[in-house]
């Protein structure tokens, strides 16, 4: 084949995820590829360059990337990297393009061939790809950790001589792959758990977790094209944002989850809901990255309120459990990446017409290919950059903490939360 793969050290200091693993660099090798790994990609997932080089990889430096035919990232390039790329090279990650059609534009003209693999279409035969769901999942898991080490008590209820703890009581706003999985972990450690999601389909889902499902009655179902939920009536979210306040103000933890592709998170919790909350209370906010569903969130920062409730806004989740969330996004990279490759030529080729590819390829042959941000390739760069500061900054891990995938040939549906085999 003579094709070179080439996986960098990501250049955001902040992110500890690597884009390859020793068993999907043994893979790439197996159809032909030679694999460049940048010294130290892997350290922060503990992934070493040794376990590397043993699964057959040559350990090189950055501006080997000048020469490779694919390289494969965990967060779009920057401007620096793309000037590193020789044209035609085909980019894989999770590129964050809604806001940042600058960026977009830039890969464009960097003639770069540039997958996001956050727009992975929600088919059967893509589910092995689905980064979002991949690391949503760690995303979800990792939120009911960061509760329980912020909350000063026992999850789990406790008998004993000296008398009986209470479980603690954990709310989870949103049953897609983040929040279904957070059920599961809160359960396992023995938490009192109750879930609402505007999509009564969920219903099920959460009860077979052993949680108690809530709904207002006003609110039948939510449910919209693809799984997404759709938008609620004026009524409907009224009657929802009652039936939420009354209930948050008796739970110990609440974890939310719900994100808009595209568009700032919408607001499920305010002020006076957490206000309600007893001293002590944790409230976790896995679309802090996208402006929050908690009034009073901040992106990076765990808030202390007035009345004693800690808001926790961490920022990038799946990076947090970074050696487990690497080997998933790694996978979906090579079962992606595996689809291109022509088993008996041992060729890697696009198609761009591909369904697959067509859903996720961003720009190819020097331009912007994507239907969402085909118009907005042509616009002024300062328009362009004005927008960017306007909008609010996306999740890179796509979902951040949530759901399914965006359909993003379509106009940006609301969507929740979800976990592979309960995908909302």
């Amino acid at each position: 084949m003579g094709q070179t793969i080439f996986v960098p050290r990501e250049s955001d200091m902040t992110e500890p995820r690597v884009a390859a693993s020793p068993e999907t660099v043994k893979r790439y090798a197996g159809l032909g590829f030679d694999v460049v790994v940048e010294a130290g990609a892997g350290a922060a997932s503990r992934i070493t360059d040794d376990e590397f080089t043993q699964a057959g990889a040559k350990i090189g430096k950055a501006g080997d990337a000048a020469k490779a035919d694919i390289v494969l990232k965990v967060r779009r390039p920057n401007a620096t990297e793309l000037k590193s790329y020789k044209k035609g090279a085909a980019v894989f990650a999770t590129m964050d393009p809604y806001g940042n059609e600058g960026e977009v534009a830039a890969m464009g003209k960097a003639g770069i061939s540039a997958f996001a693999m956050e727009f992975m279409p929600r088919i059967t035969r893509a589910q092995s790809m689905d980064v979002l769901s991949s690391q949503a999942n760690l995303a979800g898991y990792q939120a009911v950790i960061d509760a329980a080490e912020a909350y000063d008590r026992a999850m789990p209820m406790m008998m004993t001589a000296a008398g009986t703890v209470p479980a603690a009581k954990v709310f989870v706003m949103g049953a897609g792959v983040a929040g279904l999985q957070a059920i599961a972990t809160a359960r396992r450690l023995g938490a009192v758990v109750t879930a609402t999601d505007v999509r009564a389909a969920a219903g099920e889902q959460v009860a077979s977790l052993g949680a108690k499902f809530i709904m207002t009655d006003a609110l039948k179902d939510a449910s919209g094209e693809g799984g997404y939920a759709r938008e609620l009536t004026d009524a409907e979210k009224k009657a929802q944002a009652e039936l939420v306040a009354s209930h948050i103000a008796k739970q110990d933890i609440v974890i939310t989850t719900a994100l808009i592709p595209g568009r700032p998170a919408p607001k499920l919790v305010t002020a006076e809901m957490v206000k309600s909350m007893r001293p002590g209370s944790v409230i976790v906010d896995l679309a802090v990255e996208r402006g929050g569903n908690v009034e009073g969130a901040k992106a990076g920062e765990i808030v202390s309120t007035a009345n004693g409730v800690k808001i926790i806004g961490h920022l990038n989740v799946p990076g947090r459990v970074a050696a487990s969330a690497s080997l998933l996004y790694a996978k979906n990279l090579y079962a992606f990446l595996e689809t291109m490759v022509d088993k008996e030529k041992k060729s890697f080729s696009i198609d761009p017409e591909e369904e697959l590819a067509k859903a996720t390829l961003l720009t190819h042959g020097g331009q912007v290919v994507h239907a969402n941000f085909k118009s907005s390739s042509t616009a002024k760069p300062a328009a362009k950059t004005a927008a960017r500061k306007a909008a609010p900054k996306p999740a890179a891990t796509a979902r951040g903490g949530t759901t399914a995938k965006a359909k993003p040939a379509r106009k940006a549906p609301v969507r929740k939360s979800a976990a592979k085999g309960g995908n909302s």
